[in-house]
């Protein structure tokens, strides 16, 4: 019996087995749609498409539920250029100097260099930071737990609901990346987990092809 405060659960949606079968398999093709984009359009985002991929994000499951997630959106053509300078900074030292053959190897399909000008061009940047401490409710500096995985599932949900709403995204992690703190005001606290760009894909983008390589179910699943 539960001694806390609780309220009855909204109902599901009332599908039979072929209606959750034939929504499971329309999901799975229209996310399988998505593509990781270099190519991008400076056609402007409404912010309304932004706030409310955010809004589904922040309703991701989290460690006792603190939400130990920031979105620091950039989007002023002054804080993309500075970004984009400080990343290829990073991306030139790892390239040059970091990188070991075997990971060179591994991207040379995927055709990636230092030069980032999609975080110039793409009207839309989304930093994420996790925090180390917080809690649910305003002023809460409690020690949050299972950071990195409540993070990870809200980054996830906020590439879905930009891919629903017709929007191309990609994943951007160079390291270090403390000047994303610095260029969003962002306190010693958070840490950046990783920078998301948003927008409209160009009218010529293009995709590698290794990049269409997916693993079959039986090598990413099994019934035990």
């Amino acid at each position: 019996m539960r001694d806390h405060p609780a309220t009855p659960l909204p109902p599901l949606p009332a599908y039979d087995d072929a209606q959750r079968i034939a929504r499971a398999e329309a999901f799975r093709a229209h996310m399988g749609a998505r593509r990781t984009v270099r190519d991008y359009s400076d056609r402007p985002v409404p912010r309304a498409v932004v706030e409310q991929a955010l809004l589904t994000a922040g309703g991701a499951p989290s460690g006792a539920n603190h939400q130990p997630w920031f979105f620091a959106v950039i989007e002023s053509p002054q804080a993309r250029r500075r970004v984009r300078q400080a990343a290829e900074a990073e991306e030139r030292e790892f390239y040059e100097t970091k990188a070991p053959q075997e990971w060179l190897d591994a991207l040379a399909p995927l055709g990636t260099d230092p030069d980032k000008a999609f975080l110039e061009t793409a009207p839309i940047l989304i930093a994420v930071f996790a925090q180390r401490r917080g809690g649910p409710r305003p002023g809460d500096m409690k020690k949050n737990y299972y950071v990195t995985e409540s993070v990870g599932i809200a980054t996830g949900l906020l590439i879905a609901a930009l891919h629903d709403a017709g929007l191309a995204t990609l994943t951007h992690t160079p390291a270090p990346m403390g000047f994303l703190s610095e260029i969003c005001g962002r306190p010693s606290d958070e840490k950046p987990f990783l920078l998301l760009v948003a927008g409209h894909p160009a009218a010529d983008a293009t995709v590698p092809i290794a990049a269409l390589d997916k693993k079959p179910l039986d090598q990413i699943a099994a019934w035990v």
